[in-house]
C-alpha cells in the first residue's frame, strides 16, 4: 500500500491492499469478501464509503482488518470471522461448530410450510445452527423442536432461537435416541457427502467446518437410512418427512423413502434445477 503524507492509510487504500491479499491466495469472490470484511471492521456501507475513502482509517479498525484478512487468505469462511450468515431473510450466529446455512436449504424450509398446518408439532433433526427450524416458526404457528447430537451446535442454535425471539425445544440426541412425543412433519438437513469426497471439497469447507456435520459415510446415504427407517416411529399418520439432499442423490434417497414406506413421494428441485429436497408421507 501507498503510504500516505501521515504514514497511515485511507480506507480506499486498505480496501486495495485487503482485496489484492486476497486475490493473491486464490480466494473465491476476493473483491466481495475484501470489502465485507471492511465493512464488518468499519461499519461503513457502501454510501459512506464512497464519501469517506480518501480519510485516513483509524489504526486500530486497520489492525483489526488486516487480521481478518490473513486468515480468510488462509481460507477460514468469511462467516466464521463476521459470525454471521443470512437465511430465509433473518440473521444467524454462527461459528465453527455448525455449517453455514446455505440458501439451497431455503427450498427445505419453504417445503416444508406447504405441509404444515397451525399448531403442527414440527421436529428439526440434525439441526445446526437452528435455521431451518427457527425460520419455521418465525413463518408459522407451529410448536417447534430441534435435535442434534453436537452440544456445541445446540449451545449455537440456542443462542439463534433467543436472539431471533423464537420459542423451540432443542434436545441433545444421537438422531432419534432421545426423542419422544408424536410429530406431524419432520424435516432434516443431515450430513450427506460421501466419505471419499470430503478431501476433494473446498478447503473452506473440508477444513473449517465440523466434519461431523459433513460425512454422510461411505456412500453418503447412512443417515437418509436411519432417518426413514427412525422417523416412522415419531410420525403421526399422515405425517411428513422432508430431507434435503445432494444433487445427485434424489432417485437413491426417494428409493429409500420408497423401501421404508413412505407415500406422495417427490423429489424438489432448487433454483438452479437440481435434485434438492425428497418429501414423503407416513403411510
Amino acid at each position: 500500500m501507498k503510504k500516505t503524507a501521515a504514514g497511515v492509510f485511507s480506507y480506499r487504500e486498505v480496501l486495495q491492499w485487503g482485496t489484492s491479499v486476497l486475490m493473491t491466495q486464490k480466494i473465491q469472490d476476493a473483491a466481495v469478501d475484501a470489502w465485507l470484511l471492511l465493512e464488518y471492521v468499519t461499519g461503513i456501507d457502501r454510501t459512506h464509503y464512497f464519501l469517506k475513502m480518501q480519510e485516513i482509517c483509524p489504526d486500530e479498525m486497520e489492525n483489526r482488518y488486516r487480521e481478518l484478512i490473513g486468515r480468510r487468505a488462509q481460507h477460514v469462511p468469511l462467516q466464521y470471522l463476521t459470525g454471521v450468515q443470512e437465511f430465509m431473510g433473518y440473521s444467524f450466529r454462527v461459528n465453527d461448530q455448525v455449517l453455514i446455512p446455505r440458501g439451497d436449504t431455503e427450498l427445505l424450509v419453504l417445503e416444508a410450510e406447504k405441509k404444515i398446518r397451525p399448531g403442527a408439532r414440527v421436529l428439526d433433526m440434525c439441526t445446526g445452527s437452528g435455521c431451518i427450524i427457527i425460520s419455521l416458526a418465525k413463518r408459522c404457528s407451529i410448536s417447534a423442536f430441534a435435535a442434534d447430537i453436537s452440544e456445541g451446535a445446540l449451545a449455537v442454535a440456542r443462542e439463534n432461537a433467543a436472539a431471533l425471539q423464537a420459542e423451540a425445544e432443542f434436545i441433545k440426541s444421537d438422531l432419534f435416541e432421545n426423542i419422544e412425543g408424536a410429530y406431524d412433519c419432520i424435516v432434516s438437513n443431515p450430513p450427506y457427502i460421501a466419505s471419499g469426497e470430503i478431501p476433494r471439497l473446498m478447503p473452506e469447507v473440508r477444513d473449517y467446518e465440523p466434519l461431523t456435520a459433513l460425512d454422510g459415510k461411505a456412500d453418503g446415504l447412512y443417515f437418509y437410512r436411519r432417518i426413514a427407517a427412525g422417523a416412522k416411529r415419531f410420525l403421526k399418520p399422515e405425517g411428513w418427512l422432508l430431507c434435503e439432499i445432494g444433487f445427485d442423490q434424489g432417485a437413491e434417497v426417494a428409493s429409500l423413502f420408497r423401501k421404508e414406506g413412505y407415500t406422495e413421494i417427490e423429489i424438489k428441485k432448487d433454483l438452479a434445477g437440481l435434485p434438492r429436497v425428497v418429501t414423503g408421507r407416513r403411510r
